[in-house]
């Protein structure tokens, strides 16, 4: 017999299959670093959208007028910051001291059904003289607490929480005695 009986003849006469030359590690190693670096560099761009998309919507909801207020308006609310808005007694919803004017630092905020007014006093009269005219004021169910560097009353009236803090300090505010009221309401 011969030796090409033994060869099946699908391979009888023809060449052996060459196999394909081995990868160069070097080009599949680059092909990795490149595939990686996309990832980052796409994580980037959706990363930068993401951040100016956020404040191209903070930059539409504060707005500042011609007079310094701003006014920063979201979904649930505004709040508004004026240095110059005078509040009345209905605003704060307790007498404004006698002869107190009003400093700086006026916020006025709306937010989920609910309001919150604060303002800023400042009388030349002694941090006791103030005290014991709001806590007449406030009423028997008011609380107080004193120290020494002045003092905090509270009280509730129906869904308003009113807060009155009383300080004086000789290095500020030439040693004026200063006043905050903070309304806090449901509208």
């Amino acid at each position: 017999m011969s030796d090409s009986t033994n060869v099946p003849a699908s391979q009888a006469g023809s060449p052996q299959p060459v196999g394909a030359p081995p990868l160069k590690s070097g080009s599949t190693a680059v092909k990795i670093i490149l595939i990686i670096v996309g990832v980052f560099v796409g994580l980037g761009i959706i990363v930068a959208g993401i951040v100016g998309y956020g404040i191209y919507r903070v930059a539409h909801s504060i707005h500042k007028d011609a007079n310094g207020n701003v006014t920063i308006t979201t979904s649930k609310g505004t709040i508004t910051a004026n240095g110059a808005e005078q509040f009345t007694e209905s605003d704060l919803g307790i007498a404004i001291y006698p002869g107190a004017t009003q400093g700086k630092g006026g916020l006025r905020m709306t937010i989920a059904g609910k309001t919150m007014v604060s303002a800023n006093f400042l009388t030349s009269d002694s941090q006791d003289q103030v005290f014991a005219f709001y806590k007449g004021k406030a009423g028997p169910n008011a609380t107080t607490m004193t120290t020494s560097n002045g003092g905090v009353i509270s009280t509730t009236n129906g869904s308003d929480v009113i807060t009155v803090t009383i300080n004086q300090s000789p290095s500020m505010n030439d040693g004026k005695t200063q006043i905050t009221i903070v309304r806090a309401t449901k509208s």
